[in-house]
Formats: C-alpha cells, sequence, structure tokens
C-alpha cells in the first residue's frame, strides 16, 4: 500500500540550494560536477533513456559498469523516470547475468566498454531488447546521448513505498534474489547515516566498494547525496592508491566504509607505519566479522575502525559501534540506529536472555518489502507479524551491545556443541604472521563435524600448523581447535573483499 508520502529529487533540492557545492569526483577520468552540473547530466540522461530505449514508471533499467560518476547518475535518472534502477556485478560469469536478467527483464543493458562482450552476450541470451556504452568520460553511446538529449522532463510523484533499485543478492546458497530497494529504505537510511557517522553537506565520502553492492551504494553513498555532500569515486580498490588517498588533506576525504580485507592490505602498505588519518571523521568497517587484532592495531594509531553491521536487504545499516566506544566495546557491531528494531530469537522464535546467542531478527522502515518474483522466499524470511529473519548470530551483553557471532549458517556442530567459526578466526588472527584465514566446518565419523582453517601467511612468515595449533589449544575450548591447517597463497573473496567459504574445499 502506498505511503502517500513523495520520495523528492535529491539531486533537484540540492542543485537548487547549494548550486555550486561539489556533488561527484571521478578520480579515473578526472572529471568532477558541481550539484547544478550534476543535475543537469542526470536529466538529459533520463531524457536518453526515454526517447531511446523508451523507458518508462516501473521499467528496469541493468548497468554494468565499474565504478564511475556516470553510474550514480544512472540511478538519479531512474528515479526521474520512475524506473528501476539494476546494478549488474561485473564478476558474475554471463550465465549468471543471464539468469538475473530473465529474472528481472530489463529494457536496456548500459554497461562499459569493457564488459561490451558480455553485455551482448546476455542480451540475445535474456532477450533484452537495448545495450549501450559507457566509457568513463571517453566517447560513448552515453556521452552521445545526454549530449544530444532534448525535451521537457515531468518527472512521475515517485511515493516512499515504490521500488527504486533491485540488487541481487550474492548467491552463495543458491540462486540470486533480487532485494528490492524503496525510496522510504534508501531515506530512513540515509537519516540514519547522518546520524551515525555525523555526514553533513561538507562530508567527502570516498566510494570504493563496487556500486552494485550496497555497501559501495548506499554506506556511505547515497546518504552523502542526500545531505549534499561530495562523492569521490575510486574505480576499484588498489591498497596503495587507498592509503594515498587518504593521507592526502587536500582532497579532504572525509568519511569511507570498506571491508576487513582492504584494511588489512592498507596496514601491509610501507606508509601506513606513519599515515596520519587525524582529519577523517568516520573510517566504516562491516561486509564480515572484523578480527579483534585489526581494531586493536588501528586503535594502537589512533584510528577508530567503526564496526558495522548490515545487510542488501537491510537498507543497509542496521548497527554501528561509535567511535568512542570502538576500543571498549571492540568485536561489537554497536547499536541499532533510532529507527530500527533488533530481536534475538532461538529457532522457536522466542527471544534468549542477555549473553545468549540467538538468530538476529530486524523491523524498521530501512527493512525491503521483498524479494522480486519470489514469493516462497519471501513467506520464508518473513514473519507473520513482520519480523525479517537474518540468517546470523548474534548475542547482547549487559550494556545493550549487540556483537554478531557468526553466519547462522556457517556455523557447525562438533560432538554436540555449536562452533561459529568467527570466534577461531579471531584467535588465529593473534598471530603475527597470519594475513587472513578462514574456518569451515567440515565432516567427521566421530564428531559429526570439525573445523578447518585456511591460513594465508605475511611475507616472511615462518609459522606452521603445529604453531597455529598449538596457540588455539591455549585459547579455546577443545572443540573448537580446528582438526588440521590449510595454507593458501589467498583466499577467494567477491568483490567487496569478503571470503566466499563455500568456495574452500572441505575435502
Amino acid at each position: 500500500m502506498a505511503s502517500g508520502i513523495a520520495a523528492e529529487d535529491w539531486i533537484t533540492h540540492h542543485a537548487r540550494f547549494t548550486p555550486w557545492a561539489p556533488a561527484a569526483q571521478d578520480l579515473s577520468s578526472g572529471r568532477s560536477f558541481t550539484y547544478a552540473q550534476f543535475d543537469e547530466r542526470v536529466s538529459r540522461a533520463a531524457l536518453w533513456l526515454k526517447s531511446a530505449f523508451g523507458i518508462g514508471a516501473g521499467e528496469r533499467v541493468a548497468v554494468l559498469s565499474h565504478n564511475d560518476t556516470d553510474v550514480f547518475e544512472l540511478q538519479f535518472a531512474c528515479r526521474r523516470l520512475g524506473a528501476i534502477f539494476l546494478p549488474l556485478n561485473w564478476r558474475l560469469a554471463v550465465p549468471e547475468l543471464e539468469f538475473i536478467c530473465k529474472d528481472a527483464t530489463p529494457k536496456v543493458i548500459v554497461h562499459g566498454v569493457e564488459f561490451a562482450a558480455e553485455a551482448a552476450s546476455v542480451a540475445k541470451l535474456a532477450g533484452v531488447g537495448h545495450t549501450a556504452t559507457l566509457a568513463n568520460g571517453r566517447a560513448s553511446d552515453y556521452e552521445a546521448g545526454i549530449a544530444a538529449a532534448d525535451g521537457r522532463l515531468d518527472p512521475p510523484m515517485a511515493d516512499l513505498d515504490d521500488v527504486w533499485t533491485i540488487m541481487y543478492t550474492s548467491g552463495t546458497t543458491g540462486r540470486p534474489k533480487g532485494a528490492q530497494i524503496t525510496y522510504r529504505m534508501c531515506v530512513f537510511n540515509a537519516i540514519h547515516c547522518a546520524m551515525t557517522v555525523a555526514l553533513t553537506g561538507q562530508s567527502k565520502n570516498l566510494v570504493f566498494l563496487p556500486t552494485f553492492h550496497t555497501g559501495g551504494l548506499n554506506v556511505y553513498a547515497n546518504p552523502t547525496f542526500h545531505t549534499g555532500g561530495c562523492n569521490v569515486v575510486m574505480r576499484s580498490f588498489d591498497p596503495k592508491l587507498f592509503l594515498e588517498l587518504l593521507c592526502d588533506k587536500s582532497l579532504g576525504i572525509t568519511h569511507l566504509l570498506g571491508v576487513p580485507t582492504n584494511f588489512l592490505m592498507m596496514a601491509q602498505e610501507p606508509g601506513f607505519a606513519a599515515a596520519d588519518l587525524s582529519h577523517i571523521v568516520c573510517i566504516g568497517v562491516g561486509g564480515a566479522a572484523a578480527p579483534l587484532s585489526l581494531i586493536e592495531a588501528y586503535g594502537a594509531k589512533g584510528i577508530k575502525l567503526q564496526q558495522g553491521w548490515g545487510m542488501t536487504e537491510t537498507g543497509p545499516l542496521g548497527l554501528l559501534l561509535s567511535g568512542e566506544k570502538a576500543l571498549e566495546k571492540v568485536g561489537s557491531s554497536g547499536l541499532p540506529p533510532l529507527y530500527v528494531r533488533l530481536r534475538i530469537c532461538d529457532p522457536q522464535g522466542n527471544e534468549v536472555k542477555p549473553g545468549e546467542t540467538g538468530e538476529l531478527l530486524i523491523k524498521g522502515p530501512t527493512v525491503t518489502p521483498g524479494y522480486w518474483n519470489r514469493a516462497e522466499a519471501n513467506a520464508q524470511v518473513f514473519t507473520p507479524d513482520g519480523w525479517f529473519h537474518t540468517g546470523d548470530a548474534a548475542r547482547q551483553d549487559e550494556d545493550g551491545y549487540y556483537y554478531i557471532v557468526d553466519r547462522w549458517k556457517d556455523m557447525f556442530i562438533s560432538g554436540g556443541e555449536n562452533v561459529y567459526p568467527a570466534e577461531v578466526e579471531n584467535v588465529i588472527f593473534q598471530l603475527d604472521g597470519v594475513l587472513e584465514n578462514a574456518v569451515v566446518g567440515i565432516p567427521h565419523e566421530k564428531w559429526g563435524e570439525v573445523g578447518r582453517a585456511f591460513v594465508v601467511l605475511k611475507p616472511g612468515s615462518n609459522l606452521d600448523e603445529a604453531a597455529i595449533l598449538g596457540h588455539c589449544g591455549g585459547q579455546l575450548a577443545r572443540y573448537k581447535v580446528p582438526k588440521d591447517v590449510r595454507f593458501m597463497e589467498e583466499l577467494p573473496h567477491n568483490a567487496t573483499g569478503k571470503v566466499l567459504k563455500h568456495q574452500l574445499p572441505k575435502s
């Protein structure tokens, strides 16, 4: 049911009030736009989509591109047509993209020139009628189209409950599902981000997580546009450049969010020890549990990595730890923002006592109304009274702070005892020679399941299996200690840096 409350156009608003203010800066192409310039390009992009491809209300516009300010223009162009923005994961194979496009049925795929072959194949296989090129500001269908765009645009009155974006989940446990993201979700997420990390019209957010992922699009990029700040767009992550950008006080980055892998890699850079990041207001870390050793290592430099928690389906911001509590409550994901409600329940749906572990459930205006074309999945993830099952195992301490123990599905049972891999991983991370590690449960004849640790060592480290297992034996109950250790050159990651545990060998 529609709310009857309009979803206002953020870019138009700021173009009226602060037309001179910087809106977006693209590091790869060297382009930068004020809100007046950005607003003009968004309008022209909408006119082009309408005239060239007949895009109208409710129709999907797929975008397959590396990070680019043009991606944000297309997102806001969809708002001006009442269309639905469909960002595609460029790391997926053609059959995976084919599945998504058959499910979401976009009318056009706008793609980076580097993805021309993939876009053509997907369009043919999925029956998408049109493709068009982007080239990071260089000659392309997009630049030619917006340059020639002409006419009057009368944006429809969007409702807060209308769907703005469909973002497909990674599909690690099956086929990906399209989470519907409404304007209401984006508005309340922007409010929450502004309140919890002090986003203002003077903020400069560094976008480096991929914009097909909620971390790249919605923390803190869209909230920065909401407040009238500036998004600085990094085409892809490179740890050396990443450190240089954060240290560049003339650039003036104030906000960013990454995953633990980003900060582990940056900490290995030669200039990290002397880096001065004191001008940065908020460095958020999410997407996976940050190792306690990582938070403490940054804390020793006076850098407060603020652990947060969220999902594509939750807007995403569901928990955030304040900078003041970053070290006192190390390991916690913090407290829920103002309009989020949380419960921790046992498998029967009863709330557990403080200190006990259960599944985290969430309710509020930032939660998705459901998955695209997935009535059965919606029935499974929502309780009859509207609570969303996150699939995350969590607990609360005596002060009410939340701790994400692990993914509920990653937990394994060894000899009748629950083992949460994240706890074991944190212990392994305490060893100086460990760069990354992941623990999974593998079948065992006697105990049902036991742990296996996959470890990536830092250059020059001479740690062996005995040292790692010995360390674990001194820190953990016996049933939690991994049965064996496999050393790897690198762990498999998705595009945001999250470890893909389902790709680790269990035999």
